[in-house]
């Protein structure tokens, strides 16, 4: 049947593309809340701020560090040597699976809800593989792994906001001169904020770009960016001239300004990290369909990216944002709890301080989850009447949905898609 792939590869590869756009304006107007829904919803930013610096930042982490290389099957989900003698399905198979997620993305999207742009393509790789050559095709250990992480890494994150926040109630906010241990304790807040996002940049992104660090050099340089900007904003913040003598709630608000400044430059890290990681959910089907097709069939482990690839990818993210990005970020800056800028900063550092955590012990991971399970985190640190319950069980629904929907709607069409072409 490579015939097939001979015959019709322009319009697989054209359907491959134009799916892998409408999966990548998923990626955009769902997960970009993830770097920017805690700074909107603290009021760090305004959402046309967030917006056009998310723009910016995704799109550079998209094309200047999303990949020159991607695995031909992400995540190694399923086992490419069932489909050696029938290569045309896995490219059925993967045209189906990115128009499947991208529709469940732009659904969840639309209606406001944050689920996993990872685990929406997952299963719906999960539900081509099951059907078209059988349940032996899917690595079931890895699916194992990434249901737990729907418990694991929320809680991970929960904790480490709890702790932040709790940290800076105790250090700052709940003493009798919040400002001066404000100018005593921000900075070391600021240097190990330098140091965790220098350590999701360059485990995240740059390893793209060319520049490969080990495990020791990573650190290292993390540790002496976050000295640099630790004594920086010693100095920064010793400049500052605050009235020391005003009644509490003036310093609380002086002190969260310092906060929201801190949150602008961490959520910039994040859409940058996200960029880098997260277009691969929309390009590495996209670069597999075009690989298999130009090499009439075979299935290579590493599929090289096509030069439109990634441009494709870092502009479908950011149309997605732009369009339908505000009500995803509506629902994690606002409906979850409230936030300030001390609370989205706490939110957001423990955010990323779990893709450091997970990223080194290989653990699946959701972006959206990890910073879902942060804001729960903060919002506990208050008490449980904090919490929007109804919002949070919506969300914990649409996470339980999206591996099974995904997988549901990439079944249809793979059986619409293999059918045509008979």
């Amino acid at each position: 049947m490579v015939e097939v792939l001979v015959t019709y590869g322009p319009w697989l590869i054209a359907a491959a593309a134009l799916f892998g756009f409408l999966m990548a304006f998923g990626v955009g107007a769902n997960d970009v809340a993830n770097a920017m829904g805690t700074s909107v919803g603290s009021g760090a930013l305004s959402i046309k701020q967030a917006i056009l610096i998310a723009m910016v930042f995704e799109f550079a982490g998209a094309y200047l560090a999303g990949g020159e290389v991607t695995n031909t099957i992400r995540k190694g989900i399923i086992d490419g040597a069932y489909f050696v003698d029938t290569p045309e399905l896995l490219v059925y198979g993967f045209i189906s699976a990115l128009l499947a997620a991208g529709i469940w993305l732009v659904a969840a999207s639309f209606l406001g809800w944050p689920v996993s742009t990872t685990h929406s393509i997952i299963g719906a790789i999960i539900g081509f593989a099951a059907v078209g050559v059988g349940m032996e095709a899917v690595m079931w250990g890895k699916v194992a792994g990434i249901v737990g992480s729907w418990v694991v890494t929320p809680a991970i994150s929960g904790i480490i906001a709890f702790l932040i926040f709790q940290s800076a109630q105790k250090l700052i906010f709940d003493t009798d001169k919040p400002l001066l241990n404000a100018k005593r304790y921000v900075p070391f807040y600021m240097a190990l904020a330098a140091f965790v996002m220098s350590l999701v940049t360059i485990k995240k992104g740059l390893k793209h770009v060319g520049l490969h660090f080990d495990t020791v050099e990573a650190y290292g340089l993390a540790i002496l960016l976050a000295a640099i900007v630790g004594l920086l904003g010693k100095v920064a913040i010793g400049r500052v001239k605050f009235d020391t003598n005003a009644d509490r709630h003036s310093q609380f608000a002086n002190v969260e300004k310092v906060f929201a400044l801190l949150m602008v430059v961490t959520a910039c890290c994040m859409a940058f990290a996200h960029g880098s990681n997260d277009v691969a959910n929309a390009i590495g089907p996209l670069a597999a369909v075009v690989t298999i097709v130009s090499h009439g069939g075979e299935i290579p482990d590493q599929a090289p990216l096509a030069w439109w690839i990634l441009p494709l990818g870092a502009f479908g993210i950011v149309l997605g944002l732009a369009i339908l990005g505000k009500r995803v970020i509506a629902t994690i800056g606002t409906k979850i709890t409230h936030l300030t800028p001390s609370r989205g900063f706490a939110a957001e550092l423990a955010a990323a301080s779990t893709v450091v955590i997970a990223s080194g012990t290989g653990l699946p991971i959701s972006t959206t989850q990890t910073l879902v399970g942060a804001v729960l985190g903060v919002g506990m640190a208050r008490g449980i009447a904090a919490l929007n319950i109804s919002v949070v069980r919506n969300i914990v629904i649409s996470w339980v949905v999206t591996l099974p929907a995904g997988a549901a709607l990439s079944i249809v069409f793979f059986m619409i898609i293999r059918t045509m072409m008979q």
